[in-house]
Formats: C-alpha cells, sequence, structure tokens
C-alpha cells in the first residue's frame, strides 16, 4: 500500500500531468474546432458562403472521425502521433488524438450553436450592407457566445474523460495513475481519490461555464 506522502506524490505528479494534457488540448481545440464550426454553418445551402461540395466533406471527415471510439482513435494514429512528437505514448503523445477528436466534436457543437442565431439577423446585416467576414465576427460569433461558452465547457469536461481513459494505454495522468495502482493493483483507496479529485474539477468546471454562458449572453 502506499504511505500518505507516496500518494500525495503520486497524486500530485499525475495532476499535473492531467492538467498538461487537457490545457494544450482544450487551447488547440479551441482553434481548430470553432472555425471548423464556422466553415460547416456559413457553407451550408443557402447561407452566406454556401460550397455545398466543401460542406460535404468537411462533414464527412468530421463524421468519420468521431464515429471512432477514443481508444481506438488513439492507436489508429499512434504512427503519425510519434511522428510528429517522437513517440506514441505519454503525456505528449497523448495531446495529438486528444486535440484531434476533441476539435471534430467541438465543430458540431459549435455549428448547432451557431444555426441558432435568428436569420432575420443575418438577413438584417446584409440588407445593411455587411461584408461576409463582419456576418461572421459581428454577428454569428458574438450571437452563439453563450451556446459556444456552454459547448466549450462540455468539450472540457469530455477532455478530462478522454485523457483519464488514455491511462488504459499508458496516457499518464490520472487515469493512469488509477488503473495501474488502483485496478492493477488492487489499490481502492488510490482508485476513489482519482475519482473524487475528477469529480471536483468537473463540478468547478461545469458551474464556471454556466455562470459564464449566463453572464456572456446576449439574449
Amino acid at each position: 500500500m502506499f504511505t500518505t506522502p507516496n500518494l500525495l506524490t503520486m497524486l500530485w505528479a499525475s495532476s499535473l500531468d492531467s492538467l498538461y494534457m487537457v490545457s494544450i488540448s482544450i487551447a488547440v481545440t479551441i482553434l481548430l474546432g470553432i472555425p471548423l464550426g464556422v466553415v460547416l454553418v456559413v457553407t451550408r445551402p443557402g447561407h452566406i458562403m454556401e460550397t455545398v461540395w466543401l460542406n460535404k466533406i468537411l462533414g464527412f471527415v468530421v463524421n468519420f472521425t468521431r464515429s471512432i471510439p477514443f481508444l481506438i482513435f488513439m492507436v489508429f494514429i499512434g504512427p503519425i502521433t510519434k511522428k510528429m512528437v517522437g513517440t506514441s505514448i505519454g503525456p505528449t503523445a497523448v495531446i495529438v488524438p486528444l486535440s484531434l477528436a476533441a476539435a471534430m466534436l467541438m465543430s458540431r457543437m459549435a455549428e448547432t450553436s451557431l444555426l441558432e442565431v435568428p436569420t432575420g439577423l443575418i438577413e438584417a446585416a446584409q440588407a445593411y450592407g455587411a461584408s461576409k467576414r463582419q456576418i461572421i465576427w459581428h454577428v454569428l460569433l458574438p450571437e452563439a457566445r453563450s451556446g459556444l461558452i456552454l459547448s466549450a465547457t462540455t468539450l472540457i469536461i469530455t477532455l478530462i474523460g478522454f485523457s483519464a481513459m488514455a491511462g488504459a494505454i499508458g496516457g499518464g495522468g490520472l487515469g493512469d495513475l488509477a488503473i495501474r495502482y488502483g485496478y492493477q493493483r488492487y489499490m481502492p483507496d488510490v482508485m476513489w481519490v482519482c475519482v473524487l479529485l475528477l469529480y471536483v474539477v468537473v463540478q468547478a468546471i461545469q458551474y464556471t461555464g454556466e455562470f459564464l454562458a449566463k453572464k456572456f449572453s446576449r439574449r
């Protein structure tokens, strides 16, 4: 069994690994996912930048990626991950599949939020002579801001779950600690501590996201 100092040391190191994986993945995901979601919306038939062939190709790529379970996806792009970061295991390696999988999810969530913007606002902006770029920056994104914040909140929680699952194949972090010691070495106290820690983090993120979404809502 762990002594308390050893357990605290392991928890601290694993928590830092999880924070490292999730924080970088969140940044990459938002930078990729929201613009992709915007493209999926504005290239739809009848929208301001209608391009049906591009919309269908992007939609296929997003749906195909989302259809692959995360653990399988990690293994599937393992060779690509190794070429990019030099290894296919560990916290740094997990960031690649974590970011790609989450970006696809974020794109669809952003698409849903953007589609909730009333078409009347877009038509009014067009009537006033707004360019397509101005409509995106000054109508679509601001009006969907609250929904995008809630989507990002859900995404962050999902990323925490994905990063924990990555521990099953040596991804590091709290999931790795819970599996290697809590499950494989029959130390339920370690498992429970990891679960409770993740629960507290998720609750804090959910509360913060809901608060920000209400604060920045324009409706």
